[in-house]
């Protein structure tokens, strides 16, 4: 799985982030399995200035809030029902 920040949301009053917004995605294949999602950002006891982020902090902020096993094995369901779908649309002519 791989867990990919789209965009950082920060408030102009000390450049602080207030939430990020991530996609996580899992490949099989021609199967590719997505989900969007946001979390909220508190003010800790450290504060890291926004030029001074980076990909990983960010990264570990969205591990301690997320389920990242329970995400992955919705990704896991996703892909099986690309694989064998249980419903298909078309017309039989």
């Amino acid at each position: 799985m791989n867990l990919v920040i789209n965009q950082l949301d920060r408030n102009t009053d000390g450049n602080i982030v207030t939430t990020v917004h991530w996609t996580a995605i899992k490949q099989d294949g021609e199967f590719t399995a997505s989900s969007y999602g946001t979390v909220g950002v508190e003010v800790g006891d450290t504060v890291i200035p926004f030029a001074s982020l980076t990909e990983e902090v960010v990264k570990t902020w969205l591990a301690e809030k997320l389920d990242l096993e329970a995400m992955e094995a919705s990704l896991d369901a996703q892909l099986a029902g690309l694989k064998a779908p249980k419903v298909v649309s078309g017309l039989p002519w």
